[in-house]
């Protein structure tokens, strides 16, 4: 692979965060010559609209690529060590993409968020990508990486003073200021779509180990109904990215040799507040929808770069053991749908090609494929904390 033309391309440049993709990496690493990066999309003209706009170097490539088109598909992913895609809804989308970097031992970088898929695309592309050496990671943006990697941080804390890891691990978002992505919306439609044609992948939505290929764990807390944390002695309310994101912590879990044991809890919930009052706000919080409404964004729309920046998110991770409990904090100074999205998985991709010629190929998780190596990046680069409290 390393005759290969480009490090990276970032295939669906001209959407909307696909754009901020490639303005992090021309304000990161525009001048950086050790990064051979490339543009992609369907739509020449929007590409070369995109490189004209953001001051790109002339020697930036462009890449006319068309998702359902095989051939084009393969005749970009033969020119580049990694493709970094933005292009959901990724089960209407993704999938030709997926074997196509499979097929030629090309690393691979999404924003998925649609397990249903992620759990065909295993099944299917696993053993090609172990063979030809592809690295596929899923779910390289706010879902999952802060979560994954928050709860594998706070684990090899865990490890590193008691000798094991916390059986049970509870992830608790104390704040998180900024919208969802049209994407993210729009993937959700395709899910329940989806389900219709095929109603077997309700059992794969419904279950936390559906990922894990075959292991089943221990019943896990029911995180779908809010509850008073009596550690915490908060309220806390379901949190709508919970259900992709312990799917995916449960794989990392697997992928890792059961690092976490094979007997590992995780649960993942809003906190609300203290008293009568938070019970009150927990109760609001599960009873409004985040991604409905009139003015939820489109698949290509999003918020100003002044909303993008003034947006963040907080999340805590306590790792409960019998000696006592480890609490992580992970930040991030930008909204996460697209901010702090955009800046994740551009690092990923760098973090894959640069950082880890010794994972070997197969379908991943960010934790698993990446672990301290993708934290250093992500603390240096991207804007995220990770601190044991």
């Amino acid at each position: 692979m390393s005759e290969r033309e480009f490090d990276i391309v970032i295939f669906g440049a001209s959407g909307y965060t696909g754009k901020l993709v490639v303005e992090y990496m021309h304000k990161e690493y525009g001048g950086n010559d050790s990064i051979n990066w490339a543009i992609a999309g369907r739509n020449k003209q929007k590409l070369s609209s995109v490189r004209d706009e953001l001051g790109l170097n002339e020697n930036i490539s462009i890449i006319e690529v068309d998702s359902t088109d095989e051939e084009s598909l393969d005749s970009m992913t033969g020119s580049a060590k990694c493709i970094l895609t933005t292009v959901g809804p990724y089960q209407l989308y993704g999938s030709n993409l997926v074997k196509s970097c499979a097929n030629n031992g090309t690393d691979y970088v999404d924003l998925t968020g649609e397990p249903g898929w992620m759990y065909e695309m295993i099944n299917a592309h696993k053993e090609t990508a172990e063979s030809s050496g592809a690295r596929i990671v899923f779910s390289c943006g706010f879902d999952s990486i802060p979560f994954d990697l928050g709860v594998y941080f706070v684990q090899q804390a865990a490890i590193k003073k008691f000798g094991k890891a916390a059986q049970h691990v509870r992830g608790r978002v104390k704040a998180m200021n900024g919208e969802f992505s049209g994407g993210t919306i729009a993937s959700l439609g395709a899910t329940m779509a989806t389900l219709k044609e095929k109603p077997e992948l309700i059992q794969v939505l419904a279950n936390p180990f559906s990922l894990t290929e075959g292991f089943a764990g221990p019943t896990q807390l029911d995180d779908s109904k809010i509850l008073l944390d009596e550690k915490l002695n908060m309220w806390v309310a379901p949190f709508v990215m919970a259900p992709i994101n312990t799917k995916n912590i449960h794989r990392s879990n697997a992928l890792l040799g059961h690092q976490y044991g094979e007997d590992f809890c995780y649960d993942e919930m809003m906190i609300a507040g203290e008293g009568e009052e938070g019970k009150k706000i927990a109760e609001a919080m599960t009873s409004a929808n985040p991604m409905g409404g009139d003015n939820v964004p489109q698949p290509g729309e999003g918020p100003s770069k002044e909303s993008r920046e003034q947006g963040n998110y907080d999340v805590l991770f306590l790792a409960d053991s019998d000696e006592e409990t480890i609490e992580a904090r992970v930040t991030g100074d930008m909204d996460p749908g697209y901010g702090s999205t955009s800046k994740m998985i551009a690092e990923s991709a760098i973090c894959l090609v640069q950082d880890c010629s010794e994972l070997a190929g197969g379908i991943y998780t960010p934790a698993p494929a990446m672990g301290e190596k993708l934290i250093t990046r992500l603390v240096d680069k991207a804007g995220l904390t990770f601190d044991i409290i």
